[in-house]
């Protein structure tokens, strides 16, 4: 769409979930400077904690992490304004994560609160309708305070033709669905991927080769690699340590840079973001680079830059990553955003 390159779109927690965003806010962003310049709240909607796009349409969806979870849809204008298209009911407790299939016909949600995946028809105009589906996942995992149940926590659609992956930080798992278009509904692959016990995986990154994957590991501050086959199975190839920060490290957002070269994973506690070479059989550790906060919560990749949003320190910070090594650098000052939880190019 018209002005897309440059209109940055921020969610955040609002008082809802003890935050003091008050809604999505857009940015521009200057493509060769990398700077950030809010525009304001565009969208007052609660605790708009994770955003995605359209794949083909000017549509912008979030969800919005409440007891009663939700899904709201705008139509977006050139200039970043946002025009309210519908709210639908993701069928579960806390959404805290949701991906549109690549044709652009169905909306995947995870609800973190109770361990469940929702599906969502989309209409020709992008418009979210009732839901078609929802997936209860069973059972706990080792640790007693956060994995007493099940947590979906992230849906990762295939590109190709291959199942939707669905990760859970609550049973240590990773499961494999298929999708029914005609009925809107999912299909499970057995078996699902079982991590080791206590990883609380929250988020995996594909590789842009479609044969390897990456998952971070929230509760046990690691990285699991695996080789991603065609019709979806995931073989481990190993584990590496997210961090090598001494206390307390939860890492949040994982993701692989556009040329396949490095991994970048950002820890919360220690503030960091990690940059792994992916040369090998495992993920190398390269560098790690501090964020100026203690809580990077998500990041985006954006042409040259990395940005990324601490959530408790209420900024954005802006990175140069060198394309040589992938190592980010930050460029000038952080951006006074309050409590951001997603950054969406």
């Amino acid at each position: 769409m018209t002005g897309q390159g440059t209109i940055v779109h921020v969610g955040g927690y609002t008082e809802h979930s003890g935050g003091r965003a008050t809604g999505i806010v857009a940015a521009r962003r200057d493509p060769d400077s990398g700077e950030l310049t809010p525009l304001g709240t565009v969208a007052v909607t609660p605790s708009p904690s994770f955003l995605a796009r359209h794949p083909a349409l000017p549509v912008l969806y979030a969800v919005n992490e409440l007891s009663t979870g939700e899904v709201s849809a705008w139509r977006v204008a050139p200039d970043g304004g946002l025009t309210p298209l519908g709210v639908q009911l993701s069928g579960g407790v806390e959404p805290c994560h949701l991906a549109v299939a690549p044709d652009g016909r169905h909306l995947f949600v995870a609800n973190y609160g109770d361990g469940s995946v929702a599906v969502l028809p989309l209409d020709p105009q992008g418009v979210p309708g009732e839901r078609t589906d929802l997936v209860q996942h069973e059972g706990h995992g080792a640790d007693p305070r956060r994995q007493d149940r099940a947590h979906a926590h992230m849906v990762s659609p295939d590109p190709g033709r291959g199942p939707l992956l669905a990760v859970d930080l609550g049973t240590d798992s990773v499961y494999r669905y298929d999708l029914d278009v005609a009925t809107g509904r999912l299909v499970p692959r057995a078996p699902r991927v079982r991590t080791r016990a206590g990883t609380g995986p929250r988020h995996l990154a594909r590789h842009p080769d479609g044969g390897r994957c990456y998952l971070a590991g929230e509760l046990d501050a690691s990285v699991t690699a695996y080789e991603l086959t065609a019709d979806g199975t995931l073989h481990q190839r190993g584990r590496v340590e997210a961090s090598e920060r001494t206390g307390h490290v939860q890492p949040s957002e994982i993701a692989v840079g556009p040329d396949g070269r490095f991994l970048y994973v950002a820890n919360r506690g220690v503030g960091t973001v990690s940059v792994f070479a992916l040369a090998g059989q495992l993920p190398e550790l390269v560098a790690e680079v501090d964020t100026g906060g203690e809580w990077p919560r998500h990041f985006a990749l954006i042409g040259a830059h990395l940005y990324v949003a601490d959530e408790r320190a209420d900024m954005v910070r802006v990175f140069r990553v060198d394309p040589a090594t992938g190592v980010p650098a930050p460029v000038g000052e952080p951006v006074p955003l309050p409590s951001p939880t997603c950054v969406l190019p």
